[in-house]
């Protein structure tokens, strides 16, 4: 027989254990006479005391729960999801909304749902701003933690003879209707936002259910603002090192280019260049500097600047292109170190003059032919006192494609340094027929053979670039 359903109330999801509430037992004591059957029977104080605690104790250790599980997500997107489903099982709600809104105005600004779709996101939406529980919290003047002054509660909202008729008619749609608000916001973090939970029936949170909510989301602001600086110090990051990148590749006549870069979770100083040069010359670089972070994305910033400058005075010696930069980094910067490629070509010749300065040698990818170029070993830029190594000349043949790439490529492999060149090598030799003629397709290749896994799923510190020229 199927156990009867209980009915619709607001109460703590059954996935969050309630407190362990009793019936107060009778007195045990020596029979008595005995009593009216309407006559209340007076229960021990201790017993009460005890449930009391009881209840405490099972909050608390519920309340430890789910802000450990909080304090575990490490970015701002799980932390909101997170955020959502603690608080439906505080609330009893099943589904929710949590809209970012910072106070400072600097972003970033989005919604994220719990139990709805794109969609219903975009329904809601269309309420008035005004007419919603979490536009009045966030168009208050001043921003209030949460608690019983600044929650906003609405128990059945399709009978409130005054909610707004677009705000009814989504409630209808997306099928609920009770809500219950509360600001993200508290005094060292400002206001970051709204959190909204919706109950498929009316329904309101109890007296108790406020307050554990209440606690965590005093405690979920504080975490949710560590991540929002995190994610905005990720951005401005990300930002610099695509404004240092070039924004789009040359078109040179007799050759075909595509980059691929990819940035580790700490930010490097990988890059990649290519520039127009004087009489239908193409130059092409590829570097990485030593160490991670903002100070690292500043020195290639100028390293590259540097590298283009000397390749316009002198890029048809990529010796003395790199030999110039050995200085400028040994003088300016004396305590970093870097490895760079140029290659100064003549695609109408299909003639490629190169220097490497401690990088990996190219790769020539072909249908007759799938070979590392040999050039000569050579000390990274600021490593010695004077550095100089002899440049290598290519042709490639018609159809053939030049690939370029940083040490991060090999790197994130995990392999040593022998086999992942090998693993390189298999890549770049399996490079289907069908899109030999598209050098950006060649580097997609090259990085899912090599990666297998995803780049994103690869435990490593290492930055990825890859630079592709077709001959044709």
């Amino acid at each position: 027989m199927n156990a009867p359903h209980l009915p619709k109330v607001a109460g703590i999801d059954s996935t969050v254990p309630p407190p362990a509430h009793t019936v107060a037992p009778t007195a045990h004591t020596t029979p008595a006479a005995p009593v009216a059957e309407d006559t209340p029977v007076p229960s021990a104080p201790g017993v009460v005391i005890q449930d009391r605690l009881a209840g405490w104790v099972s909050d608390l250790t519920t309340l430890h729960e789910l802000t450990e599980r909080l304090a575990r997500t490490a970015t701002l997107d799980e932390a909101l999801r997170e955020l959502l489903r603690a608080g439906a099982a505080l609330v009893g709600a099943r589904r929710g909304l949590v809209v970012v809104e910072p106070a400072d105005g600097l972003g970033p600004d989005t919604t994220v749902g719990l139990g709805l779709a794109r969609a219903d996101l975009g329904h809601i939406e269309t309420v008035p701003r005004g007419a919603t529980s979490y536009g009045r919290i966030l168009d208050a003047a001043t921003a209030a933690p949460p608690g019983p002054e600044s929650e906003i509660v609405q128990p059945d909202l399709l009978a409130d003879d005054a909610l707004d008729p677009r705000h009814r008619e989504v409630a209808a749609r997306l099928g609920y209707a009770a809500s219950y608000a509360l600001p993200l916001a508290t005094e060292a973090a400002g206001r970051i936002g709204a959190a909204v939970w919706l109950y498929d029936e009316p329904a309101e949170p109890a007296e108790r259910q406020r307050h554990l909510v209440g606690l965590y989301a005093r405690y979920a602001t504080e975490h949710l603002a560590r991540l929002l600086e995190l994610d905005r110090t990720r951005t401005a990051d990300a930002t610099l090192r695509e404004e240092l990148m070039p924004s789009r590749l040359p078109r040179v006549a007799g050759v075909q280019l595509a980059a691929r870069h990819r940035t580790g979770p700490r930010g490097g100083g990988d890059w990649h260049d290519a520039l127009p040069l004087p009489d239908a010359a193409l130059g092409l670089a590829v570097g990485s500097v030593t160490g991670s972070g903002p100070s690292a994305v500043a020195a290639m910033g100028r390293l590259r600047a540097s590298l283009r400058a000397y390749a316009v005075m002198e890029g048809e010696d990529p010796v003395a292109v790199l030999s110039d930069l050995e200085l400028l980094l040994r003088l300016t910067e004396p305590a970093r170190s870097a490895t760079a490629l140029f290659a100064y070509c003549e695609p109408a010749l299909r003639k490629v003059v190169l220097a490497g300065a401690g990088h990996s040698p190219p790769l020539i990818i072909g249908e007759r032919r799938t070979e590392f170029v040999e050039t000569s070993l050579s000390a990274p830029l600021g490593m010695l006192a004077c550095w100089e190594a002899p440049s290598v000349e290519i042709s490639p043949e018609p159809g053939e494609t030049v690939l370029l790439y940083t040490d991060g490529l090999l790197h994130r492999t995990g392999d040593p340094m022998d086999r992942a060149f090998a693993r390189l090598h298999a890549a770049a030799a399996s490079v289907p027929k069908g899109i030999r003629d598209d050098p950006g397709a060649i580097a997609d290749h090259v990085l899912h053979a090599v990666l297998p896994d995803g780049l994103d799923a690869v435990d490593s510190e290492e930055d990825v670039v890859i630079l592709a020229a077709r001959f044709e």
